[in-house]
């Protein structure tokens, strides 16, 4: 719960300042590429020179397109430069003839994606292709996308079309049932005694037993935003 007694819902979008790199500088996440993380100031004149710099290689497609960290760098550069810059049409500009309006806008948004998603961006669950359609949508619905993409190993094209659904004015969970998914459905494993143990509750209970992990964990989560 807030502060104020609202229900609170999960953040929807980068909450980290707009350059830095807490993703690409995590070395459990990204390994090596870790030291090449590197930090776009939209406020300094050099830094900003970085990333219109950046953004011309990664349009050029010379920034390493099968790497999913110089991808998110790329992002984070068009974010920064859009930033410093004041527009898309502005950043563009500043990039170089090359680099169209609809290029800065599309990585910027994955840029803003929460952490928790560009996460899996980062490792390679989510690829840079699916993150751009899962940006195009907004609110819980571009989290409940990338839970889908994981779960549902979802196709680019599938997370294109959800996506498109979404923005004509459909709720996310029909969208994703016309890919053939349902939402919340997850397989998962667990250790023997437990998966016994909640089998046996649920027998009891005559309950499903995905009903009473949800009552379990809901009152975890609420504890954690308490």
């Amino acid at each position: 719960m807030s502060d104020d007694g609202q229900e609170s819902s999960p953040p929807t979008g980068r909450e980290s300042p707009v350059g830095e790199p807490v993703i690409r500088g995590d070395p459990t996440l990204t390994g090596e590429h870790a030291e090449r993380a590197v930090a776009f100031d939209p406020d300094d004149a050099d830094s900003l020179a970085l990333a219109a710099e950046t953004v011309a290689a990664f349009a050029g497609n010379t920034a390493g397109a099968d790497d999913n960290v110089l991808m998110l760098r790329g992002a984070a550069a068009c974010a920064a430069l859009v930033r410093g810059e004041g527009s898309y049409k502005a950043a563009a500009k500043r990039a170089g003839a090359e680099v169209t309006v609809s290029f800065i806008r599309k990585w910027s948004r994955v840029h803003d994606l929460p952490q928790s998603i560009r996460r899996h961006v980062a490792k390679g669950d989510i690829a840079p292709t699916a993150a751009k359609h899962i940006a195009r949508v907004s609110g819980e619905a571009r989290l409940h996308l990338a839970w889908a993409v994981l779960d549902h190993d979802l196709t680019v094209r599938q997370v294109r079309s959800v996506a498109s659904t979404v923005n004509d004015g459909t709720a996310i969970e029909p969208a994703l049932r016309q890919e053939g998914i349902n939402l919340g459905e997850i397989t998962m494993e667990l250790p023997s005694d437990v998966y016994c143990e909640l089998r046996r509750a649920a027998s009891l209970e005559d309950r499903e037993p995905g009903a009473l992990v949800a009552e379990v964990l809901d009152g975890r989560f609420e504890d954690e935003q308490s």
